[in-house]
């Protein structure tokens, strides 16, 4: 079950596309209307970048489009880059197996953003200039603190890279039935154009566009099932139970998380892995202000909190109009039983159901959206890697003192290119791997090593360089090892019979260790070092909450 249900894009985007119904068909049948519209999306974008690379021309530029994007426009970009298609498909899907189970992970998606709302995202904008790095090691020693919110930054973009290439590769493969090789490299090669020549603001424009296109499409199908019983939500739900195999207990909770431990554990990684996930937390550095930075948290909310809504109603939709439907009814009794291929069966419900409600042309749509939001985030995803290894290592750590802004606008494209290379390597080389672990694994680092030391940076006035260090460090390993010693790593990949650790998800573990250890080595350090974190942490309150001198950040 896990290796679907952790949001992985693999989930999302493997999938289910192209171009056919029935799974056995799949590869044999292409989709025109899908290839079409595809087509014109990747012009348009192409033709995004080649106006914001007029417009690209300093540090500022290329990583955060100048501070000139609106909150409203930040809102809608970061829900474009949050809304991935493992969120439409697979959260859809899991509605469709387990019915109102379903709801949990997208509640656990979405709480997470009154947290940035508000706890992170003013002081964020204040303190920082490109990269949360900035605000981590504003008051604390910049070499080690930088090198560690590096390497969780890194270390989160490359896991969630690979999901994303292997699954794009397979939605183009059978999208256009080209080799998946071949697949890879095409997704890989539009990723560094997109990110080289239009930074931040083609990747905006490119997460806009997205979220545009997903909210119509998740809008119209809603309707449209909700038309098909009167808008009756009481006529839905009473369908769906009838047809269902699983009854009334789709409308119960505890189908898919049963014990107390791994519920916990999961919301903690849905919710501190969002405020820690550096793509996301970059986005906030792109509007003027930190009023801006509100209001993009608001209307994030609004657009992801709407969103998944209609993936309720489209998982319960599928139930009713796939699983009743004869068309549909062997795919939808193998997914059901658990016996569906991971490109097929559960994930299909929402692919499935765009058909029933619209044919081969809304298919196509939906589809093309698919591949539309795997581009819109590794764009953004890579993006944050690029600026990890140019600002936050070679700029601030290994030539502060020589590094000017055109150096640091060539390595941040360099990066890209390698970061762009590295997934098409990786993409391919997973290819046959259960990767859905990996997307989890992300999520439990940003959890663990990256939201403890940002959070505590802003409000911990204790907090040293050796605790936040050492914290983090230990919670990034902890997540690592314990996510190795799991059930989907050692039993499922590794064929040990029983696990070590015997939960699935680590978070609950390893963010305590990071916060105690933090806690532990920050109280008990007498440096000179720490005499001076603790006393610079009142001037970076204040700026924090008023902005003055925020220009400043990161250059003491």
């Amino acid at each position: 079950m896990y290796k679907f249900l952790i949001l992985s894009p693999l989930l999302a985007s493997s999938l289910f596309a192209a171009g056919t119904i029935e799974g056995a068909r799949m590869r044999d049948t292409l989709n025109i209307s899908a290839i079409v519209m595809f087509l014109l999306f990747v012009a348009g974008t192409l033709m995004i970048t080649y106006w914001a690379s007029k417009r690209t021309k300093s540090a500022s530029d290329f990583y955060t489009a100048g501070g000139g994007i609106s909150g409203f426009q930040n809102g809608l970009a970061i829900a474009g880059d949050y809304m991935s298609a493992a969120s439409f498909l697979g959260i859809s899907g899991l509605v469709y197996l387990a019915g109102y189970d379903g709801l949990i992970y997208s509640i656990g998606f979405l709480v997470g953003w009154p947290i940035i709302l508000f706890l992170i995202a003013e002081r964020l904008r204040n303190l920082g200039k490109y990269t949360f790095a900035d605000v981590a090691s504003f008051r604390l020693e910049q070499t080690p603190i930088r090198i560690l919110a590096a390497f969780g930054t890194i270390a989160t973009v490359l896991l969630y890279l690979i999901a994303q290439m292997v699954g794009s590769g397979k939605l183009i493969e059978l999208l256009f039935g080209l080799p998946y090789e071949y697949a890879v490299i095409l997704v890989g090669v539009l990723m560094i154009l997109y990110v080289t020549f239009g930074g931040m603001l083609a990747t905006t424009w490119v997460q806009i566009i997205k979220a545009g296109l997903l909210l119509s499409g998740a809008t119209f199908m809603a309707i449209a099932v909700l038309y098909h019983f009167d808008f009756s939500f009481e006529q839905l739900f009473s369908k769906a139970v009838e047809v269902h195999d699983k009854g009334r207990a789709i409308m119960a909770p505890g189908g898919l998380v049963t014990d107390p431990v791994s519920a916990i554990s999961l919301g903690i990684a849905l919710m501190f892995g969002t405020a820690g996930l550096p793509h996301i937390l970059m986005r906030f550095f792109t509007v003027g202000d930190a009023k801006e930075a509100r209001k993009s948290v608001f209307f994030a909310t609004g657009f992801i909190g709407y969103f998944y809504i209609l993936t309720f109603i489209i998982g319960f939709g599928a139930i009713v109009m796939v699983l009743h439907n004869p068309a549909y009814l062997d795919m939808a009794k193998q997914a059901l039983s658990g016996g569906a291929p991971i490109i097929g069966g559960k994930n299909m419900a929402a692919i499935h159901l765009s058909h029933a409600v619209g044919g081969d042309i809304f298919l196509g749509f939906i589809s093309a959206v698919a591949f539309a939001t795997i581009l819109a985030v590794v764009s953004g995803l890579t993006l944050a890697g690029a600026s990890a290894i140019s600002h936050d290592l070679y700029a601030n750590v290994f030539e502060k003192e020589v590094c000017d802004e055109a150096k640091e606008m060539r390595i941040s494209k360099i990066a890209t290119i390698v970061l762009g290379v590295l997934a098409i390597a990786l993409g391919i080389a997973f290819e046959k791997q259960n990767i859905a672990f990996v997307v989890g694994l992300a999520f439990a680092i940003a959890a663990s090593a990256n939201f403890p030391v940002l959070f505590l940076s802003m409000f911990w006035s204790k907090l040293t360089t050796r605790g936040a260090v050492i914290g983090g460090s230990l919670g990034l390993a902890t997540a690592i090892l314990l996510v190795i010693l799991g059930p989907i790593v050692w039993v499922d990949i590794l064929g040990n019979k029983e696990a070590i650790f015997p939960y699935k998800y680590p978070a609950l573990f390893s963010v305590t260790v990071a916060f105690v250890a933090i806690y532990l080595f920050s109280i008990t350090d007498n440096s000179d070092r720490a005499k001076r974190d603790r006393d610079a942490f009142e001037a970076q309150d204040i700026r924090s909450q008023t902005g003055i001198g925020a220009e400043g950040a990161a250059t003491h």
